[in-house]
């Protein structure tokens, strides 16, 4: 007999990025491994990412018959949930921005938050502990963790989203291009990232430097790094999982409060692109953390520290236990 059928309905695009297709496909494969049914309701866009890194995964329209709701976006209402609930599905929202819920789960991974952040019916489940993590990170955590207390520096991760909101990885690409502390350079971009040809052209022209354009290779490219450029949101917990000592762009202002705490944690270097001196912080902060050997083990270290990997475990175990066995 298979186990519920859980629909998700992530959000995704060029404003909003690709970070809550991706949260939903690192938890679809957790429930799928415990026997769930799991399908996508999404665009075209989505859908293509979903058959990128997930190929098979289906993608279906919003009706599809279902046990189990799983909502991911900004812009999901307490209506919304209510019209799902009132299918005679269970629903399980993911949340980052406190938004207001009539759903039966809510899952929040934000560092520092908790219960009380979410009064109400719902059960909760918050905290950095609940943060989903694709397991392949997780696979090479007992290996690269060791290597990363050596301090070792010079090839360096971009990787800024799959949309490339703001078109900001050319913006870092023409600061990082002119600056030392590095020998190689992987950037990592969507196919309809506004950087695309930018990148291109750079990695034509300079041997150090590999493009990858929607790579399903994410975690030997994070294990294999020594530095990295990153957005905020749910990659920075795969990189903390594997130790990955970063320089953390604030994209969107969602993404500032957790930025904002890891760095009082002493787990990543921040900046927020909409700084007025954002070049100039930009180039002195990689400076710092390409010259630092005790900075990149500090920052490493306390970095693994905030995030295990197995949030994806913890939160599946809650999703299917929405419908009694």
């Amino acid at each position: 007999m298979s186990g519920p059928r859980i629909l998700f309905l992530p959000d995704f695009g060029a404003s909003v990025g690709g970070g809550h297709v991706m949260r939903c496909l690192t938890l679809a494969g957790e429930l799928m491994s415990r026997g769930a049914v799991c399908a996508f309701a999404v665009e075209a866009d989505g859908a293509r990412v979903i058959e990128t890194f997930a190929p098979g995964t289906p993608v279906v329209d919003a009706g599809w018959a279902a046990d189990i709701a799983v909502v991911d976006g900004y812009d999901y209402t307490t209506a919304q949930e209510r019209v799902l609930v009132s299918r005679g599905l269970k629903v399980a929202a993911f949340d980052d921005i406190l938004r207001p819920h009539d759903c039966d789960l809510i899952i929040d991974s934000g560092l520092g938050k908790t219960e009380g952040d979410y009064p109400g019916r719902a059960r909760v489940l918050a905290g950095a502990e609940f943060s989903p993590v694709r397991p392949e990170f997780v696979a090479l955590r007992d290996e690269v963790l060791p290597r990363r207390a050596s301090g070792r520096g010079g090839r360096v991760l971009v990787s800024l989203g799959l949309t490339d909101v703001g078109g900001i990885t050319s913006r870092v690409l023409r600061i990082l291009s002119a600056l030392p502390g590095w020998d190689a350079m992987d950037i990592v971009l969507g196919s309809g990232a506004a950087s695309l040809s930018d990148a291109r052209a750079l990695a034509a022209s300079d041997p150090r430097i590999t493009l990858h354009v929607e790579t399903r290779d994410m975690a030997a490219l994070t294990a294999a790094a020594d530095i990295a450029v990153g957005a905020g949101g749910g990659s920075q917990w795969e990189r903390s999982v594997l130790g990955l000592p970063t320089l953390l762009l604030v994209l969107v202002p969602n993404q500032a409060a957790t930025a904002v705490q890891l760095a009082d944690l002493g787990a990543a270097l921040v900046l927020d692109v909409a700084a007025a001196d954002f070049d100039a912080a930009f180039t002195s902060a990689f400076a710092r953390l390409a010259t630092d050997r005790d900075l990149r083990r500090s920052i490493s270290a306390r970095a693994a520290q905030v995030f295990d990997g197995r949030g994806a475990a913890r939160v599946a175990e809650a999703v299917m236990a929405l419908v009694p066995a």
